[in-house]
This record gives structure tokens, C-alpha cells and sequence, in this order.
């Protein structure tokens, strides 16, 4: 991605405690003055939300490499065992239900996030 060049310089007056509010807050955030500016104007997501946003799908892609690996765990024991019972399968198809309405739920979530970071 190239980095666009910086062509113009704009000045606004502010009161000197407001500037050091936003200071602070862009400290807090780790962003910089601009970028809360900008964002804020611009009505686009924050530089430190987006990061919080991308750790949030990291963790939730972890989550449910944690079930997948259960799920792999009670197959192969099932397949040793070469027996399950009807009350375990009925608790497995409901656990793997369940997991599917999560996962429905994970994706219009993640759809919301990736329109707010495309702004």
C-alpha cells in the first residue's frame, strides 16, 4: 500500500487543556493527534480499535480450533471404541448445533467489523 505524501498543513485553535485531553487520549491509545482527528472527522474506526478488532477474530479463530480438536478427539474415540451410545450422540449433535449458531453469529459479526474497517 503505497503511503500517500502530506500536502497540506492545517491549523485549528483549541483551548491548550482540550489539546492536552487529546493528547492523552491519543497516548492511551497509542495513536497519533492526526489519526484521532481524521478518524473522528471522518467517522472512521479508530487505529487502535481496528488492532482490538483484529485480535478479537484471532481469538475467536483460536476458539474454534480448540472445538475442532475436541470434536477430532471424541471421533477418534468413538472410532477405538467402535460403540456410542444414542443419549451421547444426542449430546454431540447438540454441542455441534450449537457450535453452528455460533459460528452463523461469529460471521455477521465479523461482516459488521470488516464494513466499520473498510471505512
Amino acid at each position: 500500500m503505497k503511503r500517500m505524501e502530506k500536502e497540506v498543513r492545517i491549523y485549528i485553535r483549541i483551548q491548550k487543556s482540550r489539546k492536552e485531553a487529546w493528547k492523552k487520549i491519543c497516548s492511551e491509545k497509542q495513536i497519533s493527534l492526526t489519526s484521532l482527528i481524521i478518524h473522528s472527522v471522518e467517522n472512521r474506526i479508530l487505529d487502535d480499535e481496528r488492532r482490538k478488532v483484529l485480535n478479537f477474530i484471532e481469538e475467536q479463530d483460536n476458539i474454534f480450533v480448540k472445538i475442532e480438536t475436541n470434536i477430532n478427539q471424541v471421533a477418534r474415540y468413538v472410532n477405538t471404541m467402535k460403540a456410542i451410545t444414542s443419549s451421547e450422540v444426542d449430546y454431540f449433535n447438540r454441542q455441534l448445533n450449537h457450535i453452528i449458531e455460533l459460528k452463523k453469529e461469529q460471521n455477521g459479526i465479523f461482516k459488521k467489523i470488516y464494513s466499520m474497517i473498510g471505512k
